[in-house]
């Protein structure tokens, strides 16, 4: 196993500057529960960061509000090798840090609460409704950077995860569970990242 996340390592390493500078994780609140689970987390974030990338965003879906507040808790208290801002359905402050998590704050509602402030903006007189244009959206988002990769382990969806930024994004579905993943796993997302041709919708 040591061997085999080495050469993972070594094929990386080849080509680093292919490498996703924002990487972007959705799990659930199920997966949070695993025994091991913020351990995996606090690993998932340092291997980002060793191989290449600036900015990190979580995404954990909840069906269960009630443990949101817990959740923003434990995050919050994650060793990361760097700063986290976490962000709930009650706290709508943009996120700058280089670790944004988001906890049950879903894609539709996000976008939804921006298009209400774009329309108020055009109420007001504040901006012509004819000039209105996709950075109107993006600046008022909560987490406004595009990710270069997604990684949703588990399942194939994306559990209304940053619907307006991630339209360009690469996605990357793996059946590995959240407990079960390991460094080589990151690794074989990143290379299969580095192996595709981005179009961005051309």
């Amino acid at each position: 196993m040591g061997l085999y996340d080495a050469y993972l390592g070594v094929r990386h390493r080849r080509n680093p500057g292919d490498s996703p500078a924002h990487v972007a994780l959705v799990i659930t609140e199920r997966d949070l529960l695993e025994q091991g689970a913020y351990d995996t987390l606090e690993s998932f974030l340092r291997w980002a960061f060793e191989y290449g990338a600036e900015r990190v965003t979580v995404s954990v879906s909840v069906l269960d509000e009630a443990v949101v507040d817990t959740l923003a808790r434990e995050l919050a208290d994650v060793d990361a090798p760097r700063s986290i801002a976490v962000r709930t359905p009650d706290d709508t402050e943009r996120a700058d840090a280089p670790i944004r998590v988001n906890i049950g704050l879903g894609g539709k509602r996000e976008f939804a609460a921006a298009v209400r402030e774009v329309a108020e903006a055009v109420e007001a007189g504040d901006l012509d409704p004819d000039e209105v244009a996709g950075a109107d959206i993006e600046d008022r988002l909560i987490f406004p950077e595009e990710p270069d990769l997604v990684i949703k382990t588990g399942a194939e969806r994306l559990s209304d995860f940053l619907i307006w930024q991630s339209v360009y994004s690469e996605l990357y579905f793996t059946d590995v569970n959240w407990r079960d993943f390991r460094k080589r796993d990151y690794l074989r997302a990143v290379l299969d990242y580095q192996n595709r041709q981005r179009r961005f919708g051309k």
